[in-house]
């Protein structure tokens, strides 16, 4: 699948903004099954200073720093993706989840740190008993790591409900737990606490996802948003994506942006303001099959 996809995010202050710093994670990451044919971020106001780079995680990111007076500031990411459907795999075959660090040892194999990484707990993803009583439902002595993983994702989507109106980006996941809603963000933070309840590697991905409107309406222009989802580790299959949202094993309709350990470490934008008081801030996002 091709994709062109158009991000544009709207901040207005309530006060003007003597000067801001901001660290941008919207230009799509190159990797596995997907290739970044285009990519272009248009600021305004004009930044004084813009420095692209790779960050701890291998993401693409650009630092911008303005020191213009301003009421407003608008970001246009526009990127033309390629994503190609992941391997045929067998998760009945992946080794059992709890005999993960004897396979490693018997092998020789060592994890290394890209990989090592995600079994921590972070700040957003720590788990506590109800989380891993949760997550022991289906990771049962003996299962086969990604067969007991999917089995979660499967849960998660059939127990809890997506509610924008639930959360906001400080809700901890002890709430989420307590109230069963949220949004995508929430349900990747709670399978993210459960996996690595269980010491199994695991990441939090951000990106978009092919919307499908109802038979017969018109797509709505700007009517997507940005999505969440993680990436699991099994030694016979690598990184497998999956969407506990959605219920599913991420094939070619879903754009990855970047990797982290939760949300914290890949927010599309972040920074500090010298002024702006209270503002508001307005989201569009367009994936359109090219």
């Amino acid at each position: 699948m091709m994709f062109d996809v158009s991000h544009r995010t709207h901040y207005v202050y309530e006060q003007p903004v003597i000067q801001s710093q901001h660290l941008i994670h919207m230009s799509p990451r190159p990797c596995l099954r997907q290739v970044v044919r285009h990519h272009s971020l248009i600021v305004d106001p004009a930044p004084a200073l813009r420095q692209e780079s790779i960050d701890a995680f291998g993401n693409p990111v650009v630092l911008l720093d303005i020191e213009v007076l301003h009421r407003e500031l608008i970001l246009l990411a526009r990127s033309t993706i390629t994503v190609d459907p992941p391997p045929d795999i067998d998760p009945s075959r992946t080794t059992p989840w709890n005999l993960l660090d004897v396979h490693i040892l018997e092998t020789g194999r060592r994890l290394d740190l890209d990989v090592l990484q995600y079994r921590c707990a972070s700040r957003l993803t720590t788990p506590n008993l109800e989380i891993e009583d949760y997550a022991a439902k289906s990771f049962r002595s003996g299962r086969p790591l990604l067969d007991a993983a999917i089995e979660l994702n499967q849960r998660i989507f059939d127990d809890f409900t997506f509610d924008p109106a639930a959360t906001d980006i400080s809700t901890p996941i002890t709430k989420v737990m307590r109230d069963r809603r949220g949004v995508c963000q929430d349900f990747a933070h709670v399978m993210l606490a459960a996996l690595r309840a269980m010491r199994i590697p695991a990441r939090y991905v951000s990106g978009y996802i092919l919307t499908h409107p109802p038979p017969g309406q018109p797509r709505l222009q700007g009517a997507d948003a940005s999505h969440a989802w993680i990436s699991v580790w099994s030694p016979e299959a690598g990184w497998t994506d999956l969407d506990p949202t959605n219920g599913l094993i991420v094939s070619d309709e879903h754009i990855t942006i970047a990797y982290g350990r939760d949300y914290d470490d890949i927010s599309p934008i972040g920074g500090v303001l010298l002024g702006g008081g209270d503002h508001t801030v307005s989201v569009g996002v367009d994936v359109v099959p090219a």
